[in-house]
């Protein structure tokens, strides 16, 4: 069962995709806000991460950056998932790294799709 991380500081959202991605079979674990969800990526190491981009504490950017410099989290798949649907924010968060950006309110397969693809393509041929 693959580890899905959501850092989402909305608790109605991070109690939908919590719910959505156990009904889909993955084990999700969740944190509200972005230095918790550096936290625990760091001690939890998820199969991949889910992250706001506006959020207290630790904005998903910033979480980003921090994922890709410790070497023990570097390779985990990152997606972002927020409000800010701008192509400058996309084009910002895909120049920092991540894997993928979705933009809420994102359809439920698209999601589903989306962390998929990027579970696939980590997987050894």
């Amino acid at each position: 069962m693959k580890k899905i991380l959501v850092i989402e500081d909305e608790p109605q959202m991070r109690l939908n995709l919590v719910t959505i991605l156990r009904l889909e079979k993955f084990q999700p674990i969740a944190a509200p806000d972005g230095k918790a969800g550096l936290e625990l990526a760091r001690r939890e190491l998820p199969d991949l991460i889910l992250c706001d981009v506006m959020m207290p504490e630790l904005d998903g950017f910033g979480v980003l950056n921090e994922i890709h410099k410790d070497p023990a989290t570097s390779r985990i798949p990152f997606i972002f998932l927020t409000a800010r649907g701008e192509k400058t924010d996309m084009r910002d968060g895909l120049a920092l790294g991540a894997d993928g950006y979705l933009v809420k309110p994102v359809d439920k397969a698209e999601l589903l799709r989306a962390i998929r693809t990027r579970l696939a393509a980590g997987q050894p041929t």
